[in-house]
């Protein structure tokens, strides 16, 4: 049995950290100490703590050899692996040449390193150094990422701020096209489900200006084709709002879009056209709440007719500042995903 008397000063810290140290393994050894300095048997102590008595033994040595601060010392064993010397190599090669399977990444480290490891071993090791499995993304094969990068910091971002702080209007313009087709999404089912196709190919198409601060929308819809008149009757739509500010309309380079007609009535009509570099859908805040409508109003559904197909999609949109707003706050964010020639894959 091992005697050990206590002092007033070291039962005070040995409560103290029972309760606020952060490692719950201290904690223990701090009960341990209380529980002994209660006069109680090592088998009680061991049964209450669910600790063997030659841990117990071992927190108590602890204690003999130097107080409460020997007792906040933790050495856990930690064993590491053959990898780790090889971390800065690793890191480099899957840094270019990130793998698509746990199979491969085990292969290109034994061909690397010569160390083979299992699958379980190998994705630890890839957690440990950062590594994430994340679905690819897309940029357009034509665009030129610095370019995006220095529009969005000289036009786009000087015009938002003065939006936000209610000294311009800032639109965000562009076309979606419905087709009266089957729109296969993903559904959470005990069998694969099928959608019926409705017959032909009509489409809805709607032109819409999105007010990046209000996520108010101006839109102009048929079900022919859009077209410079389109966008002019657009023009007109935001010009009657009466805004009292400037107002800027951010689009990108379609042909009706950037024609001289168009151009000519922004000009009558005092509204500024900023056009995105070509190929940036990414910086077009639009872009996501069309991919909303479709998910919300397209994903796996059939609609008989063309009638009820307009219906739905144009009560979406109508419905979208407010019914949708929750939804739509947290999406229309003026945050705008950009690329790194570092996170594009090499050709």
């Amino acid at each position: 049995m091992i005697r050990i008397t206590f002092t007033e000063e070291q039962l005070q810290q040995l409560h103290h950290w029972r309760f606020h140290h952060p490692h719950p393994r201290v904690q223990l050894k701090m009960e341990a100490l209380l529980l002994k300095s209660q006069c109680l048997p090592h088998k009680q102590i061991c049964h209450l703590l669910r600790i063997s008595e030659n841990t117990l033994r071992a927190y108590l040595r602890d204690f003999l050899a130097g107080g409460v601060e020997k007792l906040k010392e933790l050495n856990f064993f930690r064993p590491e692996s053959e990898l780790a010397e090889h971390r800065q190599t690793l890191e480099a090669y899957f840094q270019d040449h990130p793998p698509a399977t746990m199979r491969e990444a085990a292969a290109k480290i034994e061909e690397l390193t010569g160390i083979r490891r299992g699958l379980s071993q190998v994705r630890h090791f890839l957690k440990s150094i950062g590594l994430r499995r994340l679905k690819v993304g897309f940029i357009p094969a034509k665009a030129d990422v610095e370019e995006q990068e220095r529009f969005k910091k000289d036009k786009l971002e000087p015009r938002l701020d003065e939006a936000q702080a209610g000294r311009r209007v800032l639109f965000f313009v562009d076309a979606a096209h419905f087709v009266l087709a089957p729109f296969l999404g993903y559904l959470w089912c005990f069998v694969r489900r099928s959608v019926r196709a409705p017959a032909g190919r009509q489409r809805f198409n709607v032109l819409a200006a999105l007010n990046a601060v209000t996520h108010e929308l101006v839109t102009v819809t048929n079900d022919t084709y859009i077209n410079a008149q389109s966008v002019c009757e657009l023009l007109r739509k935001i010009a009657a709002l009466g805004l009292g500010v400037p107002v800027t309309l951010v689009l990108d380079n379609a042909r009706y879009q950037k024609c001289k007609l168009v151009q000519q009535l922004a000009d009558e009509l005092g509204i500024e056209l900023l056009f995105l570099p070509s190929y940036s859908p990414n910086l077009n805040l639009i872009e996501r709440l069309w991919k909303f409508v479709k998910k919300q109003v397209l994903n796996a559904k059939y609609y008989e007719n063309f009638a009820t197909f307009k219906t739905a999609i144009a009560g979406c949109i109508a419905a979208a500042p407010t019914k949708y707003k929750q939804e739509l706050d947290s999406l229309l964010t003026l945050r705008f995903q950009t690329f790194e020639k570092a996170q594009l894959l090499a050709a």
